[in-house]
């Protein structure tokens, strides 16, 4: 085993500056962002982000964790892959999702619980996510008939974009480790980087690293993001809903008639 081990080892391809400079320039325009706007994420000046893609300095290390933290990608494939010539690997290496990395709660039993991200946790949530004392105050609800094998969450719904699912309804969402488990066309909480959460039918275009999220509205139009944005990705279990649901009343005519029925009824039971 040991013999093994050491012969991976050596067959690594040494670290050197040209991936790295390459792999910053290349996830940066694959983000769609200027350097100034990955300078700005990185907190450093732009000539900084310059200097490193043009390979006139080395990153120090801290800086190239704070890279790979920010596209959520192996700090591996940015020191010794060349990513523009490896894009599968890339993107296999960008979707994956592990558990290590979600904040949960049990209860005395060591069961998972079902948090609520109400409105008035939505907002910190983009932030908390990931703090186990955030998510440790969040509400608990209990929903007995769930699986216990997977990891719940529920989410209190703001907006009309899916319809029929109105403001104050709570979808109830699974925890998804990896984006190649997406079911094209299924619904799902998404917490984002930029947008917070939302709710929307997702489609699956890993092949370019990006998700396609449509509202059941058709007055919302439909929009795509770049999985890197993606914090966490919740699929559709359940829903509560707290009123009826919009069912067209019978016509004053048919209700007449049924009063009318209904006391021709009574008179013949007397």
């Amino acid at each position: 085993m040991k013999s093994k081990l050491f012969n991976v080892v050596l067959a690594r391809p040494p670290i050197t500056l040209e991936p790295v400079n390459k792999n910053i320039r290349f996830l940066r325009e694959n983000a769609g962002w200027t350097q100034r706007e990955l300078a700005g994420k990185l907190q450093v000046k732009t000539p900084v982000i310059g200097s490193y893609e043009e390979g006139r300095s080395i990153p120090p290390v801290l800086m190239v964790l704070k890279i790979a933290d920010l596209f959520k990608i192996d700090l591996e494939a940015i020191l010794r892959l060349d990513i523009s010539s490896n894009t599968k690997k890339f993107l296999k290496s960008r979707v994956t999702r592990g558990k290590e990395v979600l904040s949960i709660t049990v209860t005395s039993d060591n069961e998972e619980n079902v948090e609520l991200v109400n409105h008035k946790a939505a907002a910190g949530y983009s932030n908390g996510y990931s703090d186990p004392e955030f998510i440790k105050e969040l509400p608990k609800i209990q929903i007995p008939t769930l699986p216990r094998n997977h990891t719940y969450r529920g989410f209190e719904i703001s907006g009309d974009s899916m319809i029929p699912v109105k403001p104050g309804d709570i979808i109830i969402g699974r925890y998804v480790e990896n984006f190649e488990e997406i079911q094209n066309g299924g619904t799902y909480v998404i917490l984002t980087q930029f947008q917070g959460i939302v709710y929307k039918r997702v489609y699956n275009f890993l092949d370019i690293g990006r998700l396609l999220l449509v509202s059941d509205n058709r007055l919302y139009d439909p929009y795509t993001i770049d999985v890197t944005e993606v914090r966490e990705l919740w699929c559709f279990v359940a829903r509560i809903t707290f009123s009826e649901e919009n069912i067209d009343a019978p016509s004053g005519k048919v209700l007449d008639f049924l009063a009318t029925k209904l006391v021709e009824q009574l008179k013949n039971e007397k």
